[in-house]
């Protein structure tokens, strides 16, 4: 009947490993912020002193959310 296959974590990933995917991930983050600033659009944040996330407006404002 059903045949249960196992996969290993590269199955899932493609030959990739985490570190890359972490990196690849981060990289992506940081290239979307830098279009919304281009845009004029607010990027997000996270304040860890006050344990708050935030948006940053393009004209310096920053509004706790």
């Amino acid at each position: 009947m059903g045949e249960i296959k196992e996969k290993n974590e590269l199955d899932y990933t493609c030959g990739i490993s985490d570190d890359e995917l972490t990196q690849r991930f981060i990289e992506s983050v940081r290239i979307d912020e830098e279009i919304r600033k281009i845009k004029g659009l607010p990027t997000s944040g996270y304040d860890a002193d006050l344990k708050k996330a935030y948006l940053l407006y393009p004209d310096g404002r920053k509004e706790y959310v």
